[in-house]
């Protein structure tokens, strides 16, 4: 079954995490066989305590085991170093199918 990594980041220092940590980040995510829903900045809370201007990111994985297998990697470990001290992250990760509204 299909894995979604979905990821709500308050970004202090968008120029760094930008040429830094996205950059990077976006490479091991293909090389892991993941590819990327959505990445847009800006997000409006509508309910809730966390607030607006968190940048959102949903990425598509084959399976959980895929999913975990990238972000546990020692790859991605020395990538996230990237992003320390220059965002707050929320991270969650799920499992089920995509349902698209028909055209």
């Amino acid at each position: 079954m299909a894995a979604y990594l979905i990821i709500l980041a308050k970004i202090h220092d968008r120029d760094r995490f930008i040429s830094g940590y996205a950059t990077e980040a976006a490479k091991l995510v293909e090389q892991f066989g993941g590819q990327y829903l959505l990445r847009a900045p800006g997000a409006t809370a509508l309910e809730g305590s966390l607030g607006d201007g968190y940048s959102v990111v949903i990425s598509a994985w084959p399976d959980r085991a895929a999913a975990e297998a990238f972000w546990h990697s020692r790859e991605y470990r020395e990538v996230a170093k990237l992003r320390e001290g220059i965002c707050d992250v929320e991270v969650q990760l799920i499992e089920g199918a995509l349902t698209l509204p028909a055209e």
